[in-house]
């Protein structure tokens, strides 16, 4: 993705702390064989804001800078990019540092708002997380079916990481049946979260985008997505009630169980022009 002007003058300290994702270990296949493999690695992260620490999520810790803001961002925490002043990871202590000039006296409240999610790699949201959901207005997507075989034919070049450890999760950012970024990590909220810091961070626009993760949509991804300014939420996964129900009264287009030349459209169905259906 590309840094819009809107964050242009942002002067702010960033790491580049990138670790392996992967690491190669033996294992013994069904024959008693023994094979060379590759297993995702997993890591703490604990995010502090203004040095005050808020949660310790476990990644694989493919862009850990994106993921702790895009976490303190989707949560609530923050929400003004232009007062941002570093962002520093250090896996010496497994921590990443945000600071920033924005209020955070009212931390201790926030975090004591908590509920427990069926989220994998966090699992608890705090009580910033709803705020807002009802300014958000997105625009009515127009998509074709053949455009959706497209896209999905072009995924299936990503999940590097799945596909030589498994174990992890994949989110993509899409324009069209373009992947304009793509991210993996040990839970889909980490993904989705660290694909949302990049896009606040580069002050991009979601409503001519569309989502794709390899996860279920559930509420929180729902939510999430919905912040991220994007009407589209294509999955390879199913859709929870509470998480239909969302996208129904946030106006998100769910399209689940994609993968190949199938898919099932649970809400926004009269956004789709089928013009690849076989006769």
């Amino acid at each position: 993705m590309t840094q819009s002007n809107a964050n242009k003058s942002l002067k702010l300290v960033k790491t580049n702390a990138e670790v392996p994702l992967t690491i190669a270990v033996k294992a013994i296949n069904e024959q008693g064989e023994s094979v060379d493999k590759f297993v995702a690695c997993e890591r703490p992260l604990t995010v502090y804001l203004n040095w005050q620490p808020i949660v310790t999520l476990m990644t694989l810790g493919a862009k850990p800078e994106s993921l702790a803001l895009g976490y303190l961002k989707n949560q609530g925490f923050i929400n003004d990019a232009s007062l941002l002043e570093s962002i520093i990871v250090d896996w010496d202590v497994d921590s990443a540092a945000i600071l920033t000039k924005e209020q955070t006296a009212d931390l201790d409240k926030q975090l004591s708002e908590k509920t427990v999610t069926s989220g994998c790699g966090q699992g608890t949201v705090y009580g910033g997380f709803m705020q807002g959901l009802d300014d958000i207005k997105l625009p009515t997507p127009q998509l074709q079916q053949s455009t959706l075989y497209s896209l999905l034919k072009n995924i299936s070049a990503y999940n590097e990481t799945y596909k030589n450890a498994g174990a992890v999760h994949g989110c993509g950012i899409c324009k069209d049946d373009q992947i304009l970024a793509f991210i993996e990590d040990v839970g889909r909220h980490n993904a989705v979260d660290t694909l949302a810091g990049d896009m606040w961070l580069e002050g991009e626009n979601g409503h001519d985008k569309i989502f794709y993760t390899t996860g279920r949509l559930t509420s929180e991804m729902v939510i999430k997505i919905a912040k991220m300014g994007i009407p589209v939420l294509l999955s390879r996964s199913g859709v929870t009630q509470m998480g239909l129900e969302l996208a129904q009264k946030l106006g998100i287009t769910i399209i689940a169980r994609a993968k190949g030349r199938h898919f099932l459209v649970y809400h926004g169905a009269e956004n789709i022009e089928f013009d690849a259906m076989k006769v």
